[in-house]
């Protein structure tokens, strides 16, 4: 019986593991498939999903490779084998002897290195710590050599393992640099200056950073959901199977009162899990079509507040530019020559004065504040336009998930509507005017 109980038990845990890798697996698959990706000019504090190239001002270099990344590791694997002689009892209680083979690779080198790089797309560049997350890396090289090979020994250790077969692999996997990278993580506000970054929350559901693509992401995330789902159902119905290949054991006799009771349990655990599941997927996806109406709500209020500031400060800057250059050109006015025979100040009067002038106000422009003005301008469009985006399109991903079986039964129990998308003249503010007049005009 205790023989019986324990090999339930580990049925029971291995149905239980499965169940947690099934779950874990669809719950990240519905999360990339509910966060929209977004801009790096219109990022935003909390769960965010991107996508660009990996840039860096100074780059690695990969030690196998040599290839240019943000981060590589690398592995240098050796073959051995040997023949091992044992001896047994045989049924006869006679000694006996029997050799058999065995193999294998052992690392004998290893290394790699990690910074931290911009994401960029069209819109501008994030940073992103790569540090604690989950990475799905390039393979940049993989070769497999003999002892007479000129790698065997230049990027390998100069001796070798017991049993060696001298033969050694030689495998490295990075991140490289400019090339399109898939980021999805949680972003924070950096300590260096007002601007957001990418990086490990142990908080967050997931921090993963792929040289693949969202939908094959997404698309390995679904097989790895199924091939937990079937092991822990196989594991489920083990007793069934016993008892249906072998009736006439007594392991089987036991097991056959409660054969079809751990399958039906575990179909139901997984139900209860994916209703429970399902349902804190909407609820965050709810949340987080709220925090995007918040975030156009912030963008405006961040024009209203700003913009004006700038405008004047620009518009003292003109005005103030245009005083010294009056003064400037009265001055000049001077030195121009009168009709001949009439008195007029000599050059020697006024070149101390312009000099004066000049060395003071060195650079008087102010194009380049012109300038600056008008990028915080179109940058600011941009910034309310991107949350007005973001906001629409998770808005639509929330309705449509309300409509769609079995989504839209889990939604019913918790009394979920969809929110509505946001039109082109909703969620406006007052007009901010620019109205660059200098003060004295």
């Amino acid at each position: 019986m205790n023989e019986t109980l324990a090999l339930l038990g580990g049925f029971v845990v291995v149905c239980l593991l499965c169940l947690w890798g099934n779950l874990r697996e669809l719950r990240r698959q519905r999360l990339l498939q509910d966060t929209p990706t977004s801009k790096a000019l219109g990022v935003f504090i909390g769960m965010v999903e991107l996508k660009g190239t990996a840039e860096a001002t100074e780059a690695l270099t990969s030690f196998l490779a040599t290839r240019a990344c943000v981060q590589y590791s690398w592995s240098v694997e050796e073959s051995w084998s040997r023949t091992v002689t044992e001896t047994y009892t045989d049924d006869n209680n006679k000694t006996q002897t029997r050799t058999r083979q065995e193999s294998g690779w052992k690392t004998v080198a290893q290394g790699g290195e990690s910074i931290s790089f911009y994401l960029q797309d069209d819109t501008g560049v994030i940073l992103v710590h790569p540090a604690g997350a989950r990475l799905d890396t390039a393979t940049f090289f993989s070769e497999t050599v003999g002892r007479g090979d000129p790698l065997y020994y230049a990027k390998g250790p100069a001796g070798s393992i017991p049993d060696s077969d001298h033969r050694r692999r030689f495998v490295e996997l990075g991140l490289p640099l400019h090339e399109p990278l898939y980021v999805i993580g949680r972003a924070r506000e950096r300590r260096d200056l007002v601007a957001p970054e990418i990086t490990a929350d142990p908080a967050a559901a997931i921090f993963l950073i792929s040289v693949r693509s969202e939908e094959k992401v997404k698309s390995a995330m679904g097989r790895w959901a199924w091939l937990w789902g079937i092991l822990g159902f196989i594991a489920a119905c083990a007793p069934f199977i016993i008892v249906a290949v072998d009736k006439n054991h007594d392991l089987a006799a036991r097991l056959r009162p409660i054969a079809l009771v751990p399958p039906v349990l575990y179909v139901v655990a997984w139900g209860l899990c994916w209703v429970w599941m399902v349902y804190n997927s909407l609820v965050g996806l709810r949340q987080r079509v709220r925090q995007g109406w918040s975030l156009i709500d912030v963008q405006l209020k961040r024009r209203h507040d700003l913009i004006p500031q700038i405008v004047s400060g620009v518009t003292a800057l003109s005005s103030h530019e245009q005083v010294v250059q009056t003064a400037l050109a009265g001055l000049r006015a001077q030195l121009t020559a009168t009709a001949p025979g009439t008195a007029g100040p000599d050059f020697a009067g006024v070149a101390a004065s312009v000099r004066g002038v000049v060395e003071k106000y060195p650079q008087l422009t102010a194009q380049p504040a012109f300038m600056a003005l008008q990028k915080e301008l179109v940058e600011t469009e941009q910034r309310i336009a991107l949350a007005k985006t973001y906001y629409n399109d998770i808005a639509t991903e929330f309705t449509t998930r309300l409509q769609v079986l079995p989504d839209r039964w889990v939604a019913m129990l918790g009394g979920m509507r969809p929110e509505p998308l946001l039109q082109a003249t909703d969620f406006e503010r007052a007009p901010v005017k620019v109205a660059l007049v200098p003060r004295n005009a």
